[in-house]
């Protein structure tokens, strides 16, 4: 027994849960270093919530789309007859 009394078994358990630790800690910051894969997750993401399960457009969305392109014509219109 040493003299904190702990025993040879008990530190190297001890310094197996802190290595195991560590890895986790070390995968996290590089997952979160990972510029790219971040990215595509995002994109992945932002392209599921704009399209249905088949893989369309979602139609509140097209229409939102539409009525945006036409507010802005109407717009561009109104301003040169100005």
């Amino acid at each position: 027994m040493s003299s904190n009394g702990t025993s040879p078994e008990q530190l190297e358990a001890d310094l197996a849960r802190q290595r195991e630790d560590l890895a986790v800690t070390v995968d996290q910051l590089h997952a979160k270093l990972d510029v790219k894969a971040r990215a595509q997750d995002k994109a992945h993401e932002l392209k599921d919530r704009a399209t249905t399960a088949n893989g369309r457009p979602r139609p509140d969305l097209t229409a939102a789309a539409v009525a945006a392109v036409v507010l802005v014509a109407g717009l561009l219109v109104w301003r040169r007859r100005r």
